[in-house]
């Protein structure tokens, strides 16, 4: 029962350090979010914002898409470049997963939420974020094996 009250309380600081406004960059919610903040706890925040997902990563995120299907922000930090999308309902992210298996690729996929970026920054992000790698197709032509 006290670790569930642990993760509650830290979900909610994280809720509430995300929530506030004025700072341009990260630094406030990184110096109220304790500095060992697991998956575990990402996922009792997730479905979560654009902007508390990049906080989780240690990103002062760009926001490019406004959309009542989707919110999409650009991070570009020591790990790699990624964007991040979220969705206000589950079947919207499902859509959006099914039109991206055209182009294949691999994508982090969360509760409501998917970062898209280079599999080694996949990698990198999973263990601040939780979710799951999930490989997408693709369709057209396989590369035929070369001839050497």
């Amino acid at each position: 029962m006290g670790r569930i009250a642990t993760v509650g309380s830290l979900a909610l600081l994280l809720l509430t350090t995300a929530c506030g406004g004025g700072e341009d960059d990260g630094a406030a919610a990184a110096k109220s979010t304790p500095a060992n903040v697991s998956a575990t706890v990402a996922g009792v925040v997730a479905p979560a914002k654009v902007e508390v997902i990049a906080g989780l990563t240690g990103c002062k995120v760009r926001i490019r898409t406004e959309a009542d299907e989707l919110r999409e922000g650009v991070c570009r930090t020591k790990k790699g470049d990624y964007l991040i999308t979220t969705f206000p309902q589950e079947k919207f992210k499902l859509t959006w997963l099914d039109a991206a298996a055209v182009y294949g690729g691999k994508y982090l996929v969360g509760t409501r939420w998917v970062v898209s970026a280079k599999p080694e920054v996949l990698d990198r992000l999973r263990p601040q974020l939780g979710g799951k790698i999930q490989q997408l197709r693709g369709v057209g032509p396989t590369p035929a094996p070369s001839a050497s």
